[in-house]
């Protein structure tokens, strides 16, 4: 499994789409959320009706409480009344819940058809765009409920994260920091740098986000980059979640219970950056994580922006995190941070 990463603008889509070899004859079902809509569906439409394929739009409402059943069920309804065929293809255009939701028909819609994802987001682009992992919440817990269905290619535009409120970047910021703790001490130190030069200058961090200078779309793409590669190379190994692909949870079991509990009123990102710093602290408490790891981790989120306290007491956190997928009977696997650029796997029990 090698996954196909282009980067181009969204106005230029239709020609890389039949670059990879997808017969304009077939359909394409464009599925986005009625936020990016106003932003890019036109451009994207024109784009691929300009190459002569047939295209249909669905909009579905923004936001994590809206990956669910219902909308879930509504789209696969909308795609049959088509209808959509074996050889057509979903293009899921938006962030991470419109690339879960929409993967997730395109998974089970005749059992799977083609799929495009197109993030839109900063935590799209690094993380869940990228892995073929989709799915949908259930009232127990979050994306309880989903396929593996890897896209024919992901799409990037960085131009799109130049639209995005600070809060967004933030949340893509999150995973970024996820990725430089796990595996990649350059990383980290790239994005430590960054924030401080920024800080210097009266800045808040996200200045290189926003794609202002070519300089900065380069440093941009060096670090979308480096996140991509480092998940693809670690699915490459372990596609369905048995062993080494647990290491890309770090920060999201905590992360998980802590947006559950707030009912989706914090968001995934900042869910992230709050299960960071807990399993960092919790860690190096328990002397699994060298000394100082923590206190790094802390300083990067919070000079990024990021609240780590977290509202929930470990009581809460466990019962929550009992109904979670990675859940093995008693017993759960969590991602330790031993220091910044490793980290490891440790089961723990639960009762």
């Amino acid at each position: 499994m090698a996954e196909k990463v282009f980067y181009g603008k969204i106005e230029n889509i239709g020609g890389t789409i039949k670059e990879i070899g997808f017969d304009n004859s077939n359909r394409i079902a464009i599925i986005t959320d009625s936020n990016v809509a106003g932003l890019y569906l036109s451009a994207c439409r024109e784009s691929l009706e300009a190459e002569g394929y047939r295209v249909s739009s669905h909009i579905t409402p923004p936001g994590e409480t809206n990956k669910n059943g219902e909308n879930y069920l509504k789209l696969l309804e909308e795609i049959a009344a088509i209808p959509l065929g074996r050889t057509d293809m979903i293009l899921a255009l938006g962030g991470g819940v419109v690339g879960d939701l929409a993967g997730f028909v395109a998974a089970t819609y005749m059992r799977g058809i083609k799929l495009v994802q197109v993030p839109t987001t900063l935590l799209s682009m690094v993380d869940s765009s990228v892995g073929g992992k989709t799915g949908i919440n259930l009232s127990a817990g979050k994306n309880l409920a989903g396929a593996f269905h890897l896209p024919e290619m992901t799409f990037i535009d960085e131009g799109t994260l130049s639209t995005l409120p600070n809060q967004n970047l933030r949340d893509g910021m999150a995973e970024v920091v996820k990725y430089g703790v796990l595996g990649d001490e350059e990383l980290f130190r790239m994005v430590s740098h960054m924030v401080k030069e920024s800080k210097e200058h009266g800045g808040d961090g996200l200045e290189i986000l926003r794609g202002k200078t070519e300089e900065s779309n380069q440093e941009l793409r060096k670090i979308i980059s480096r996140c991509i590669d480092m998940k693809t190379s670690i699915v490459e190994r372990d596609l369905r979640d048995q062993g080494e692909r647990n290491l890309l949870n770090l920060g999201h079991t905590f992360g998980h219970a802590i947006e559950k509990l707030s009912n989706y009123q914090i968001s995934h990102g900042f869910a992230v950056a709050k299960g960071l710093s807990y399993i960092s602290h919790f860690s190096q408490e328990k002397g699994w994580s060298k000394a100082g790891t923590a206190e790094r981790i802390d300083g990067l989120l919070l000079d990024l922006g990021f609240d780590i306290n977290t509202p929930y007491s470990y009581g809460e956190l466990l019962q929550t995190i009992l109904k979670d997928k990675k859940r093995k009977r008693n017993s759960i696997t969590l991602v330790v941070p031993e220091e910044i650029g490793k980290a490891v796997l440790k089961e723990i029990a639960l009762v």
